[in-house]
């Protein structure tokens, strides 16, 4: 079996940071594509960030320049580092393998004063 856990959520101010992680078991890990998800209350589920196993990225106009996705191979964990946040971006974040379509369970970002 194989697990993607996400981690790193928390409530901060506009203007401020956070580290999302997401540990993943199995061997699959450095030969999969990884994508940052993100869901807010009614809306669609929105692509926020995307790593290949090469290491290209991508990411949406929405959060380009403020979200940078990475990857460390060796200890099997995605990361999207978030700064200058907005209200915007409170949602559900997931971490999502290409790799037979694993999903993480959600971690909750909250960006409010």
């Amino acid at each position: 079996q194989v697990q993607l856990v996400e981690s790193g959520g928390g409530l901060v101010q506009p203007g401020e940071s956070l580290r999302l992680s997401c540990v993943a078991s199995g061997t699959f890990f450095s030969v999969s594509t990884m994508d940052w998800f993100r869901q807010a209350p009614g809306k669609e589920r929105e692509l926020v960030a995307v790593i290949s196993s090469g290491d290209s990225t991508y990411y949406p106009d929405s959060v380009k320049g403020r979200f940078t996705i990475s990857r460390d191979n060796a200890k099997n964990t995605l990361y999207l580092q978030m700064n200058r946040l907005k209200p915007e971006d409170t949602a559900v974040y997931y971490c999502h393998a290409r790799f037979k379509d694993y999903w993480g369970q959600g971690t909750q970002v909250t960006v409010s004063s």
